[in-house]
């Protein structure tokens, strides 16, 4: 059953990258043109790790490492470009720092190539709900809140916002599935909020205005 679902996350993924992709002129003058990008990326990422686990070797973390590397890096510029408050974007940067910094520290417990960088993650993904926070106490404040429905960023954030606040508590958890009777759950649960998250990403892309101010 989980390799079904498993499945229909991937196909979700790819419907997204081609959806944004047939949309990409809505937004292609706009820093949220990379993001197109890094759902195809995702999408051949995720394919790779499956058949990297089935047909290679059970050990495909270091390409989910490097992904995730990758995804945070862009998401803490994205929102430090669309951010207006000068401290708030310095505070950003001093998020990504200190996302890097961990990352190396823990690259001493942890092996790169076999195990999956939890702490950094876990790091990254609490910075980016806070960042997007941000973004939103923002936008309450402006004009652009009238708008927010045809804002394509608006739509990608509220799909993160709710992917990692849920998905958090799950990469606690994952350390510790060897010592759980069944973690058939929590994994149901994750592709659930992957799945969720990506449906959020193809009503922005479909709903957003070409005019509208990012």
């Amino acid at each position: 059953m989980l390799i079904g679902i498993g499945n229909f996350g991937i196909f979700i993924e790819l419907v997204a990258a081609v959806i944004a992709s047939i949309y990409f002129y809505k937004y292609k003058k706009t820093f949220l043109k990379f993001f197109c990008f890094l759902l195809w990326y995702t999408v051949i990422n995720d394919i790779s790790g499956v058949l990297i686990r089935e047909y290679v070797s059970r050990h495909n973390a270091i390409i989910y490492n490097i992904y995730y590397c990758i995804i945070f890096t862009y998401l803490f510029l994205l929102y430090r470009h669309y951010i207006k408050n000068i401290k708030h974007k310095k505070l950003l940067l001093l998020f990504m720092f200190f996302y890097y910094i961990i990352l190396i520290i823990n690259g001493f417990f942890e092996n790169y190539m076999i195990e999956f960088q939890s702490l950094p993650y876990i790091a990254a993904a609490t910075f980016i709900v806070i960042s997007i926070s941000i973004y939103f106490v923002e936008i309450l404040n402006t004009e652009k809140v009238l708008y927010v429905k045809k804002n394509l960023l608006f739509w990608i954030s509220v799909g993160l916002l709710l992917y990692y606040i849920g998905n958090i508590p799950f990469r606690i958890l994952r350390n510790y599935y060897e010592y759980l009777t069944d973690a058939t759950i929590l994994v149901l649960l994750n592709i659930i909020l992957a799945v969720i998250m990506n449906i959020c990403f193809i009503i922005g892309f479909i709903w957003s205005d070409r005019k509208q101010l990012y």
